[in-house]
Order: C-alpha cells, then structure tokens, then sequence
C-alpha cells in the first residue's frame, strides 16, 4: 500500500471511529474476513430431481405478496397473466387500499382487473368480478368468501379456488387482454355474480338478447389523458333474470341473479383501452368460444415457451421453484397497451394526448428500478420484444415531446434522474434493433441540455444547475448527491447512441459530462456527498443518514455510483485492494441507520436492519451492482461468495428481500444464478461472479445455446472459460450471444 493510500486509509478510519461505526464493523468483520474460505457453491442435483415439462407448474405467484406499508418482502401482487399481458388479474382480500391482497387473511372479496405497478403509485382502471348464489350484501366486506390456499391453484396461466361460503368452485385465466372466468355452483341457492366499478360511473349498458353487459372504470392516480377510460364488455353463457345496481360507497357493485336450474356459467371478459368496440373485438380474438379448458391450455403453452428459454439443472425444489418464479416476474411489466385494429394493425389510445394513434405502445416500467438488471435481461433472451418495447418508448416522444422518466401509464414523476438514457445506451452498444434510434437520441438530447417539467414527469431535475455548476448543488436541488451521479451516468449512455450515429462532437461533449461524478466525490473520505453552489460539502457528514442529499439510502448505499467509471471509482477510493477491503467491511458491519431528512423510519432502512448483511442493502436497487465490484478489483471468489448468501438467503419462492419492483428484483437474481451481471449496463459487458446451480442452458433466441457449467466448489480463484478460452473478470455481449460452454471450475 502506497504512503498515499495509508493516509486515505487512516482517514477514513478516523472518521468512522468518530461516528462510532468503526468497532462495530471490526466486530462484525472478524466474522468473515478476506481470507475466509467461500462455502460451496456447486449444489448437487438430487436423485429425486424432478424437471417438469411445465415449468409455469413451478411458479408461485404468491411470491413476494405478504408485505405490508412499513415492511416489504416484495410488495406483488399474486398475477394471472399472459406475459406482458395488457391486462392483470389477481385477488382482492382488502378493498381501498393498493395492498388489495394479504395472503394471510384467507378471504377475498373477487377477481380484480388490475393495472399497478406498484402500491406506491396505484391502481388505475381496475373493477372486481365475483360469482355468487343467494343474496348477501354486495359491498366488499360483507360478500366475502373465505377459501383454502392450500387446495387451490394460483398459477400464471389459472387462479382455480373453491369459494367456501358459496360452494362455488371458480377459475380465473387469463388472455392477454381478458379473462374467462369459469363458475360451477353447487348449492341450491339462486346462482349470481357480481362486478364492481370504482368510484361512480355511469350505469353499465346491458343487451339482454346478446347476453353482454359493457361499462367503463376510469379510476385513476394520474398519468392519464382526460379521456381516459378502461373499457370492459362482459359475455354471459347463461342468460339472467334480474339485474340490479347498488351505489355502495367508492364504488358501484352490479348484481345478476341466473335463471332457475343453471349450475355452471362462463364470464367472458375484454378490456379495452380504446373503445368498447375495440373491447368486443379483443372478445372475439382472445375468447370466442373457447372452453375455459382451451384457454388455460393456451396460457400453459405460453408460458412454458418463455420460460423455458432458460432451463436449469441439479437445483433443488425450492431453488427451481424460486428461480421459475423469479423469470415469470420478469415478464409481467410492462404491459402492452397497443390493441389491434379490424385489419390487424396495432393501435393504442394515447395516455400523452388522448389520441388513438397506430403503433405499439407500453406502459408501466421505472427506469430507476429495471435499468440496472431487467433491461440487460431482455438483450439476452428476448431482444426482439425489447426491440418493441424501445419503439414504444420512441412513440412517447412523438406523441407527449419528451421522453418519459417513470411511464404509470403516462408521465409520471417518480424517482431521481433519467434512467432510459441507460435503456438506450445500452441497446445501442449491443445492437438491438427494432427501434428508430435517431429519434430517441433527438428525445434523450432534449432532457439532457433542456428544462423540462420534472414535477409533470419528464425531464431532468436541476438540468439547469447541472450544466452552470457541473453537479447539483445541494442547496438549490433536492437530492443532489443522487441527481448528480445520475446524470453523469445518463450523459454516458446518451454518449453511446451518439456514437452509434455518428455524431462525434455530441459524443465528446457527454463523454466529459460524464465525468462530473468527480466534482461531488470526496476522496479524502472516499464518498459521493452534498455539495453547495459555493463549492463546500454539506455538513456535518455521516456515511448512515438516509434521504436528502441521496435517495431512498444514505452515502453507503450511493458509495458506488459511478458504474460507467468503476476502474477510476476504483483508483480515486485508493485502488483495489483498498476497495475489496472496504466492500468487506460494508457487509459485515452493523446496519445501523439515521432516518435523516426522512425524519421516520422508512421501509427500506427496516428492511435493510433485518437482515445480516451490513451496509450493502439489497432490498433496494442501488446497490444491485456492489457485488460484482469485487471482481473489478480482482476479488471474482467474493463476488462468489456473496452473491450466492444473497441469493441463498434472501430470495425463497414466497419472499423477496424489499419491494421487488417489476422486474428488477428478479432479474437481478436470473443474470446472477447463470454467474454474471451488467455492472454497467451502457457497456457490452457481464462482470462474473459463479452461478448457483451445476448445470444451466440458456436457449438464445438465434436459435444458438450458452450452457453454463458450474465446477466450482469454493477458494481463492474460479478459473473461467468461454468454449476453452479463458475469461479475465467479464465477458462480452455478442461472446454470450455466439453460445457455447461457459465453465466455472
């Protein structure tokens, strides 16, 4: 160690020692120490392995959905869906509240057609359908029906439960823009069903003769043009006797009484964003006829074709079963909201103007939370879908003028800096097509040079400041420390797409943007902090108080934010021992916490005390990449080790670690079970850890495989090899993409 980095070293001591974080973290690290050897990672294959030709069978929706406001493990919601499905389904135990599920509560009040992304931002045309006989009180509370989770099936492609109180055995599948729910009663009381529409909408249309019933929910949190509605039409095999409405409160619930001697009724269900005319042809496209047994095999197939581009071998049951349910979660959201015309044309109703324009459209993504895993993810196994997906993001731009930063389903202000600068850099350094990049570079240009309107959900917070000062000045930005670092690495990416086109000036000058981390670092202490528009750092300084200038973390969380520049990150904090040192320490230390400018302890400091792992908070995206710095710095063996005791002990198949956030929590641990990860996803690399089952095929879709084998078995040094050549620390995108053995030993 130079003189140099003794002296860094011993600062940074001293200061913690001043914080009283420093006896702790010796405490704690005596545990576990650099030279302690990893445990095995290779886990055998069992004599009674089992792998199913259905993998879906695997998946457990219930994954992550016994959360609540102060403590997530997931914050799901249990989805029967298609992949990418427009429209979700799941069960409501708890109305008026976007926790609608508890799986604990064993009593649910219907079917819901639901659309959040997550309980922090809501729901948005959503409606509730449940079968029932008799005639109880309709509101949600009362009409409730207890069933067994245990004797049902809560599957992607079908919810099949028993509903106690009615003796009604019911099923839900999914289409991709419906449902068909399937209802056999066995009581002697008159068979009914149910619906719900929030708020008060006007009276649902029915056609006695045509046996359908239409209306609307245009329940919202935003995001949304005024002329916003989610159209529903509803096709009955059997015909009713009477029909009544009753305004409870929030909501409107409608109830059909069926004509004497029907004991079983099909519920035809299409959603539409666009029309009820577009809602009958989804009907007829999705639906038809179809038995409920068709339909469910359909949804079977789908599923198991997607999930299967990833097979694995000598897992356990539950490691199969958590890795089967990780990969479904990844192919939830977002959510088509294109819907094809009487030709077959792709069409979307415009949440940005209101418009029914031609063309694709999703919605429903945080760049924030998927960037760093989830889009990396698509570029390996499905980059033709992620091609549609870029186009769709391009298409917000023609039709709002800016880019979106958190599409829920329009803009939507949420979270800090301008994420899809990475979505973008990173298809264009890996080749994705599909999408019109010349017009996302002339979107991503406009939020990185020009004020936008942030509180409306589009452009950059403190553009103005960035570019006077080269940082976000603490005093003039809320989240500065986070703003900053942001944008140095969104000025990166956009510098990739520029490069792509050819437009070498643009590229210099986001390539020297890029570099503005360093103006908020302070190496004498070897963190990213606050800094005033007079050019000093906010004080007093502590590593552990959360929020403002930093988000949703304190200054550990945000230690490493600057994956663009990770080898220079590496040299400004004293080189790489000194950081693998440093990362140590980070895990094993306590997990003390200061709520800081939050004032209140928020869930993700819970979450991040809960559990034995130190600083490095894993409940929470920003520290996804932490890990994989320890090969950076020459440490491959304690990436290894950590990433498999994250994975060992914080992903299960009925728990997540924090809010798992469409996508990116799962993705996190798919990417990381085959044994690498994108540090940086703006750069056609995977930084290498080991992988977590023997044995593993990934079927590329250019028909080629990458099997990955795993040999190792614990130590100092994993020896990897692509197809017999040795691999130093990464690997590449298109080396990935060629197939072959990728071999750990």
């Amino acid at each position: 160690m130079s003189e140099s980095k003794r002296s860094m070293d011993s600062n940074r001591r001293s200061f913690l020692k001043s914080t009283g974080l420093a006896a702790v973290a010796a405490i704690s690290h005596s545990a576990g120490g650099l030279e302690a050897q990893a445990p095995t990672v290779t886990q055998h294959a069992s004599a009674n392995e089992v792998r199913p030709a259905s993998p879906v069978t695997l998946v457990s929706i219930l994954q992550g959905t016994d959360s609540t406001p102060s403590f997530s493990r997931g914050n799901t919601l249990p989805i029967a869906a298609l992949p990418f499905g427009m429209a979700h389904w799941t069960l409501q135990s708890t109305p008026n509240t976007p926790w609608m599920f508890q799986p604990g509560q064993r009593r649910i009040q219907g079917f819901r057609s639901t659309h959040q992304l997550s309980p922090w931002l809501g729901d948005y045309g959503h409606a509730t359908f449940l079968p029932i006989c008799g005639a109880p009180n309709l509101d949600y509370g009362p009409r409730a029906t207890s069933y067994r989770p245990e004797d049902s099936v809560l599957s992607p492609h079908t919810m099949r439960l028993k509903l106690l109180r009615y003796g009604i055995d019911a099923e839900l599948v999914p289409t991709e823009r419906g449902a068909l729910i399937h209802a056999k009663y066995t009581k002697e009381e008159t068979p009914g069903f149910v619906f719900d529409v929030p708020d008060a909408p006007p009276l649902p249309e029915s056609d006695a003769a045509r046996r359908t019933i239409r209306f609307a929910s245009t329940a919202n949190n935003g995001g949304v043009a005024d002329s916003f509605a989610c159209y529903y039409v509803l096709q009955f095999s059997e015909p009713w006797k009477a029909l009544e409405h009753k305004d409870q409160k929030g909501h409107r619930s409608t109830h059909l009484s069926f004509v004497d001697g029907v004991r079983a009724v099909d519920v035809r269900i299409a959603t539409s964003f666009i029309s009820f005319e577009q809602a009958e042809r989804n009907l007829q496209l999705e639906l038809g006829i179809q038995s409920v047994e068709a339909v469910r095999a359909e949804g079977e197939k789908v599923w198991n074709k997607h999930l299967k581009r990833i097979e694995i071998e000598g897992a356990t049951e539950s490691q199969q079963r958590t890795f089967y349910s990780c990969l479904y979660r990844t192919l939830l959201f977002p959510r088509i909201w294109h819907e094809p015309d009487a030709g077959g044309v792709m069409q979307h109703r415009s949440p940005y103007n209101g418009k029914v324009v031609p063309g694709v459209l999703y919605a429903d993504h945080g760049y924030w939370d998927v960037y760093r895993a989830w889009y990396p993810m698509m570029a390996i196994l499905f980059p033709e879908r992620l091609g549609e997906i870029l186009q769709a993001w391009v298409n917000v731009f023609h039709e709002g003028g800016w880019l979106p930063q958190f599409p829920c389903p329009g803009y939507r202000a949420c979270m800090t800096g301008s994420l899809i600068d990475s979505v973008f850099g990173e298809a264009a350094v890996k080749g994705i097509k599909g999408f019109d990049m010349a017009a996302a570079y002339e979107g991503l240009r406009k939020h990185a040079t020009q004020p936008g309107n942030p509180d409306a959900g589009y452009g950059r917070r403190g553009i103005e400041e960035n570019l006077k000062f080269g940082y976000d000045p603490a005093d003039k930005v809320g989240q500065a420390a986070a703003e900053t670092v942001d944008a140095a690495y969104g000025d990166f990416c956009i510098a990739q797409v520029a490069k792509a086109l050819g437009k070498n000036d643009d590229y210099a000058m986001f390539m020297k943007r890029s570099e503005n981390w360093r103006n908020i670092f302070d190496s004498k202490l070897g963190f990213f902090r606050g800094k005033k528009s007079d050019g000093s750092y906010l004080e007093p300084f502590s590593p552990i108080r959360w929020g403002d200038p930093y988000v949703e973390g304190a200054a550990f969380q945000h230690r490493f934010d600057a994956p663009h520049a990770m080898p220079a990150l590496i040299e400004a904090m004293g080189g790489k021992e000194m950081v693998v040192a440093e990362l140590e320490e980070m895990l094993t230390m306590f997990p003390d916490f200061d709520t800081g400018a939050y004032g209140s302890e928020i869930h993700e400091m819970s979450e991040m005390a809960a559990v034995n792992f130190g600083q490095y908070a894993h409940s929470n995206q920003p520290s996804h990449h932490i890990l994989y710095i320890f090969t950076v710095a020459g440490r491959q063996d304690r990436a290894a080790h950590w990433t498999k005791r994250v994975m060992d002990d914080l992903y299960t198949p009925d728990l997540f670690a924090g809010d798992e956030d469409t996508g990116s929590m799962a993705a996190w641990y798919v990417l990381s079970s085959l044994g690498f990860y994108p540090l940086c996803p703006s750069k056609p690399e995977y930084i290498l850890g080991a992988p977590l089952f023997p044995r593993a095929t990934v079927h590329l879709p250019n028909g080629k495989m990458l099997v990955v084998e795993n040999a190792y078995k614990g130590g100092a040094v994993i020896n990897t090899s692509l197809n017999g050549v040795a691999l130093v620390g990464a690997m590449q995108h298109d080396e990935i993409q060629g197939g072959g053995t990728l071999r750990f030993a």
